[in-house]
């Protein structure tokens, strides 16, 4: 049973930094591209961050790009989200998602989301 587990969310002062993971299991992970999305309370969700299977290309909206960088670990089936600059704008729930057929297919699999609260 394919299974995404996110952890490393919390609360965090402006400007300050966090670290996102997610644990993958179930499913053959270095052949999916990974995202994170996130949605705030009354608000659309949306695309942070996606990566290829090999990581060798990522992809940011302008909201986060410079801050947000996306990466993944194949060995240990994990994709990581870090967090730099925070801004209150960014606090949301972060989903992982796995993608079977590239970056900008329909996600397969959903984790159950991780807390962001940037506040102080």
């Amino acid at each position: 049973q394919a299974q995404l587990v996110e952890s490393g969310g919390g609360l965090v002062q402006p400007g300050g930094s966090l670290r996102l993971s997610c644990a993958a299991s179930g499913f053959t992970f270095n052949i999916y591209a990974m995202s994170w999305y996130r949605q705030a309370p009354g608000k659309e969700r949306e695309l942070v961050a996606t990566i290829t299977t090999n990581g060798s290309r990522t992809r940011y909206p302008d909201s986060v790009k410079g801050r947000f960088t996306i990466s993944r670990d194949n060995a240990k089936n994990t994709v990581y989200l870090q967090m730099n600059s925070l801004k209150p704008e960014d606090t949301a729930v972060y989903y992982c998602n796995a993608h079977r057929y590239g970056m900008d297919s329909r996600p397969e699999y959903w984790g159950q989301g991780t807390q962001v609260t940037v506040s102080s």
